[in-house]
């Protein structure tokens, strides 16, 4: 796979997406998107990377419940469709075969005894988390770790999902800071242990913008839900080429609520954004919360 810079060409991205520009907090930010705009494409041939994930990490990238595999033939079928092109791969999970046809991470939901449950996922480009781990999991238990996602968000979220009509498809995106520019993140221990080498001046370079940009929709005949996760990575450096981008981050990074700073371990980069910040030309932590021990 050609590569940029020592990434990889198709999971980089020119700050397409700023979701720090729209909001700090964590929110949920759902907003329609048509037919065409569903997936984002952008890299060639996604099997090339997932396939060697999946021989050296199966239990980090692929999951599945025993029931789920009709959901799965539908997500299945409804990919094809998009991408103009046949799966060909009889012998793999449905959604497995799916997925190795886009960049996108794809996560099945469905509504089981009440409760909307994860039940087949393919994570080639996970956030500090594997598919072993979230298998089987409700929505509630899903985004346990978002410091007050019970209750601000979970009864919004499930009417979300109940409402969702067939046909309309709701997009949002997300962003964290991370020392690293690779997609595979299943586990924040050894990306983080190595923040304390990293020279300030070189902060631009070293840091990158994750941003996660996330597709929902209802599956019609089963009546599942069908979450695309499309991960994009961006060195910081990047903003310096951009003012008004570069502000609104900066803005964003110092005004940050002690809460999304905490779960998203914001805190850790303190130092090397304000060397960065600074040497672009954004001085002073204007009204930064004190970081969490």
């Amino acid at each position: 796979m050609a590569r940029t810079q020592g990434r990889p060409e198709a999971l980089t991205l020119p700050l397409r997406h700023a979701p720090w520009e729209e909001h700090a907090d964590f929110a949920i930010g759902l907003a329609p998107v048509d037919e065409a705009g569903w997936l984002e494409g952008g890299e060639a041939d996604p099997a090339a990377r997932k396939d060697p994930l999946l021989a050296a990490h199966p239990d980090i990238v692929w999951a599945e419940t025993p029931a789920s595999r009709p959901t799965q033939q539908e997500a299945l079928a409804l990919v094809e469709a998009a991408v103009g092109r046949a799966a060909g791969r009889p012998d793999l999970p449905p959604l497995l075969a799916a997925a190795r046809l886009v960049p996108d991470d794809l996560v099945l939901m469905e509504k089981q005894a009440g409760e909307w449950r994860l039940t087949a996922l393919s994570l080639c480009a996970p956030t500090f988390f594997s598919a072993a781990e979230v298998i089987g999991q409700s929505l509630k238990a899903l985004h346990g770790p978002v410091t007050g996602f019970e209750t601000r968000f979970l009864r919004r979220v499930v009417r979300i999902f109940d409402r969702l009509r067939p046909g309309v498809i709701l997009q949002r995106r997300n962003w964290t800071l991370v020392n690293s520019a690779e997609p595979f993140a299943p586990d924040a221990a050894p990306i983080r242990a190595r923040i304390g080498t990293i020279a300030p001046e070189a902060a631009g370079d070293a840091l990158h913008l994750r941003v996660e940009r996330q597709s929902l929709r209802r599956l019609p005949q089963t009546g599942a839900a069908l979450f695309t996760i499309r991960v994009w990575l961006t060195p910081l450096a990047e903003l310096s080429d951009d003012p008004a981008r570069l502000s609104a981050f900066a803005q964003a990074w110092r005004g940050a609520s002690p809460e999304l700073r905490a779960y998203k371990k914001l805190h850790l980069y303190d130092a090397l954004v304000e060397t960065f910040l600074r040497a672009a030309g954004e001085s002073g932590a204007q009204g930064r919360p004190a970081s969490p021990k």
